[in-house]
């Protein structure tokens, strides 16, 4: 059965589906949001053992978009173990870089508290630490991986048509941590944030700014968009990739300006110089490849023995 069958067969389904999901959702946000039930950072507690919700929204996010990779990649003749290979190394530079990221400019802190510097279950990741860690890995892969099957720019490509859905996921884990939220407001959809949880300065403030729902939000826009242009309109490879900066970071330098918890360089938030140079460059990269770029040439993968080993 194919997607336009299984739509013909199970649409009303899937759509009643969908909207009981969205209203359920919305149910309990309005719950948490009017602080009428406080959600909790821990799933399962056993013994010592903590199952988080950060780290299971991320891990799923992770598993998600590979999945979404396969199927992109398989279609250009990527062999899927130099997929697998290149995921690996790529979220282990990702986790690696996003931390080293948000550690550098939180130094003051951690400095004192050095211990910590190793406790990322309980947040501090930084996204832009993560992409370049991503980035770096997929380079040094491509370049010295005897044999593999897809280049540099493609690499990316593959990855970021995936990634900002795995990152609308994993905004989440900041909704049940109570943090990356925004400054104090009374807009319909305000939240509220514990005591415990409330940034130093705003103690005596309830409700704030729900800057995990618009980024999230946005991220998942972003994955539309970027995923329907790598599919249907992609000509040179990096295109994709370009794209990606550009609308992610578009949405980032806005969303960050609400935000309480930014990491500053001088009087400046790092988070929004990143994404400006981002858009930047992902703007150059989107002309530049137009006119000089590798065309992309996909090819359907025949399911053989010798492409799959």
């Amino acid at each position: 059965m194919d997607g336009k069958d299984f739509l013909h067969k199970y649409g009303w389904a899937l759509i009643i589906a969908v909207t009981a999901v969205v209203v359920l959702l919305g149910w309990f946000l309005s719950l948490v949001f009017s602080g009428k039930f406080l959600v909790s950072p821990v799933l399962v507690n056993f013994g010592p053992f903590q199952i988080r919700w950060y780290g299971l929204l991320i891990a799923s996010a992770i598993l998600l978009a590979y999945f979404i990779a396969r199927s992109q990649a398989l279609k250009e003749g990527v062999n899927e173990d130099h997929l697998i290979e290149a995921l690996l190394w790529g979220v282990v530079a990702g986790v690696v870089g996003a931390r080293l990221y948000y550690v550098a400019f939180n130094w003051g802190y951690y400095s004192e508290y050095p211990q910590d510097i190793f406790k990322i279950w309980q947040g501090g990741l930084a996204i832009h630490g993560g992409i370049f860690g991503a980035i770096i890995s997929t380079f040094i892969y491509t370049r010295f991986r005897k044999g593999v099957t897809f280049n540099f720019l493609q690499g990316l490509d593959i990855f970021t048509s995936a990634l900002p859905l795995a990152q609308a996921i994993g905004r989440w884990g900041n909704f049940f941590n109570y943090e990356a939220y925004g400054s104090p407001t009374s807009v319909p959809w305000k939240m509220y944030v514990p005591p415990s949880h409330r940034m130093p300065g705003y103690e005596n403030f309830e409700y704030f700014h729900p800057t995990f729902l618009y980024e999230s939000l946005w991220d998942l826009a972003t994955f539309l968009v970027v995923f329907t242009y790598h599919r249907k309109f992609r000509k040179r490879f990096g295109e994709t990739a370009a794209l990606y900066f550009v609308m992610y970071s578009a949405g980032r330098f806005a969303i960050e300006s609400l935000r309480l918890d930014s990491l500053y360089a001088g009087e400046f938030r790092v988070a929004q110089l990143v994404s400006a140079i981002l858009m930047i460059v992902g703007a150059f990269l989107l002309f530049a490849l137009r006119k000089w770029g590798k065309p992309v040439r996909r090819k359907e993968l025949q399911r053989s023995e010798e492409m799959v080993k």
